[in-house]
């Protein structure tokens, strides 16, 4: 008997997406029930959405079983929506997640898939020979991004070329090992994620990607302020693994508020209240 492929489910973050992500859900199960032998779900996580995003969710779950949603009414930031997703970690095998607005098609993703046995955490690189960029940034977001990868570099040595594509796909021993330990609810998350399993001995694979940037990027709206955001994280993220991060406890409620007063979540300490759409 033939070998059941792997339970997979794929967690996409969306906040105010009800012009974008009709179409990708759409795409992504479409290609998933063609191409992907196993069971797969599609999980949402809506983070603090004043637009009707939730409706054209819920629309496209009517259309695909497998497409699903958690709803969280305030703002918890990316990071924080994907911490949340993660908890979902033990009805799958292999856990994966993408932006809503479909950078990363399910043909690239898909093939982060196929290479799951090859590591615990496989991610898709922007910046590594190979890579197909059908749509590059724009030249100020390139530089941005070069400038944030030299900062985390230097601070963590974590040797990943793109820390920040949003297309990773995960064991799911890997995502229960370093669940407790993400906490960064921004858009630097990622390199939290990647941080912690490399500090825990879990092999990461870095690989080309296919990828199209999207027009409408909140990220190059507030290029500056997230830009300064993910900055303060991986600081945070270093001092928390050094011998001084006990000694900063005091400076918690000023961390708190200079995250609140550049419009981002703070770091989480606990997991806040959700419904749950099925």
């Amino acid at each position: 008997m033939a070998e059941t492929a792997p339970r997979l489910l794929l967690l996409i973050p969306a906040h105010n997406e009800e012009q974008r992500i009709g179409p990708v859900l759409r795409e992504y199960a479409e290609h998933f029930r063609r191409h992907y032998p196993g069971p797969f779900r599609i999980v949402v996580v809506l983070n603090g959405c004043t637009d009707n995003t939730e409706g054209v969710v819920g629309r496209m779950a009517a259309d695909f079983p497998e497409v699903t949603y958690l709803n969280f009414p305030e703002r918890i930031g990316k990071g924080g929506a994907l911490i949340e997703g993660l908890k979902l970690a033990p009805e799958a095998d292999l856990i994966g997640y993408v932006d809503a607005d479909g950078a990363t098609g399910p043909a690239a993703f898909l093939k982060l898939v196929s290479l799951a046995p090859q590591a615990d955490c496989v991610i898709g690189s922007r910046w590594l020979p190979g890579a197909v960029l059908h749509q590059r940034q724009t030249w100020l977001r390139r530089l941005f991004s070069r400038a944030f990868h030299l900062i985390v570099q230097v601070l963590l040595r974590l040797n990943i070329k793109d820390t920040q594509c949003p297309a990773k796909v995960l064991h799911r021993a890997a995502v229960e090992a370093v669940h407790d330990a993400l906490q960064i609810a921004d858009l630097a998350f990622d390199v939290n994620l990647l941080y912690v399993l490399k500090r825990r001995g879990f092999r990461i694979l870095e690989v080309p990607i296919e990828w199209t940037d999207k027009l409408g990027s909140k990220v190059t709206q507030s290029l500056l302020r997230s830009s300064l955001v993910m900055f303060l994280s991986v600081v945070r993220l270093r001092l928390v693994y050094s011998p001084f991060y006990r000694w900063l406890e005091p400076l918690r409620p000023l961390e708190t508020w200079l995250y609140l007063r550049l419009k981002a979540p703070p770091p989480r300490a606990t997991a806040p209240a959700r419904s749950r759409v099925e």
